[in-house]
């Protein structure tokens, strides 16, 4: 069976980043950003999701973490999208509630074609680390450049990094559900015959 891969480079005036994507594989991810807090996201979400995941990314941090968060999830949406292909035989569709700690978060997701975002989050500001505002930027790029339907909810929690935690790791077992290829279908999962 063909397996689904793609390779994504997006260079603009501020970052510069290449995603190299196979759905059908789980080798070590290796994942570089420059942001240490995403790099550690995107790896957790790589081992729950059970898929092969390179990134390359550098940009204007010196500025702040913004513009990078932003793009590795476009780069990463648009590699997703390209990987998925035409959608027969998939899944579909998938949701995870998952604990971290005190930290209890639910995903769903549909890989439906058409953008849109839930999100629900009550991560607290803090002066020093990672903007945790930035998660929320991260998932509707993500979510927009890959054609997805996604609702996080963080439904309880104290520690920012548990949440963030939750949030990743739900997202990637509900990906994994989603992009499963169903034994012996080779229809698109769609009363429609169109996704």
């Amino acid at each position: 069976m063909k397996q689904r891969k793609s390779k994504i480079r997006r260079k603009t005036n501020e970052t510069d980043v290449f995603v190299d994507l196979n759905l059908d594989n789980n080798a070590k991810p290796d994942i570089s950003t420059t942001i240490g807090f995403m790099d550690h996201m995107l790896e957790l979400f790589c081992a729950h999701c059970g898929i092969s995941l390179k990134i390359k990314a550098s940009g204007d941090t010196h500025i702040d973490d913004h513009h990078l968060v932003e793009d590795t999830a476009i780069t990463l949406g648009l590699a997703l999208k390209e990987a998925i292909g035409d959608k027969k035989g998939i899944a579909r569709y998938g949701h995870f509630l998952l604990p971290m700690d005190e930290a209890l978060s639910y995903v769903a997701l549909d890989l439906s074609g058409r953008f849109y975002l839930s999100y629900e989050a009550d991560i607290k500001f803090q002066k020093t680390g990672f903007n945790y505002d930035l998660i929320q930027e991260f998932f509707y790029a993500l979510a927009f450049n890959a054609g997805m339907t996604l609702h996080i909810k963080m439904i309880k929690g104290r520690n920012n990094h548990h949440i963030a935690e939750s949030i990743f790791k739900a997202f990637g077992r509900s990906l994994k559900q989603a992009i499963a290829r169903a034994k012996g279908k080779k229809t698109i999962p769609s009363t429609k015959g169109v996704l």
